[in-house]
């Protein structure tokens, strides 16, 4: 099977760290740092709390996480507009599961959405149900990832 590209496209970042003059613990370098993406706030990451890093500052595993979240949420639009569901409101609660091997390397396992969705027709519920499956085929993010992302979704009425 032949796989067609329509379109490419080029994403940049650039990554700044500096040592930091400062006593850390021995063998630790700082892991916070910056990114920078033309015409954008720059943003300050550090590791993840549990692998020494600013708790204060977001995180890779933050980051992955966020990304698959807002992808499938502009997907989710993007089907239920070709669809004629009207969304009213969209919120998640997802949650990654990341596991770490004794040598330190690690992998996330498995990603999942909760979604919750507010419409406004009693009888396109089933319809914006099926649309996440829709959703996540569409998905750049999750189509890049090489573990499951689940879906739990809640499509309410308006009250």
């Amino acid at each position: 099977m032949t796989r067609k590209i329509t379109f490419k496209h080029l994403f940049k970042a650039t990554l700044n760290w500096v040592l930091k003059k400062q006593p850390t613990t021995a063998g630790f370098y700082s892991k916070s740092h910056r990114i920078s993406i033309e015409g954008k706030k720059d943003m300050e990451i550090s590791a993840a709390k549990a692998f020494k890093g600013d708790p204060q500052l977001y995180n890779p595993e933050d980051l992955l996480l966020s990304s698959l979240v807002s992808c499938h949420m502009m997907s989710y639009l993007y089907v239920c507009a070709q669809n004629k569901i009207e969304i009213l409101t969209y919120s998640d609660h997802a949650e990654a599961v990341l596991e770490v091997n004794p040598d330190g390397s690690g992998r996330f396992v498995e990603v999942r959405l909760n979604p919750c969705i507010t419409i406004t027709d009693p009888q396109q519920i089933a319809l914006a149900m099926d649309l996440h499956q829709k959703a996540n085929q569409l998905c750049f993010i999750a189509n890049s990832c090489n573990f499951p992302v689940i879906h739990h979704p809640i499509v309410e009425m308006k009250k």
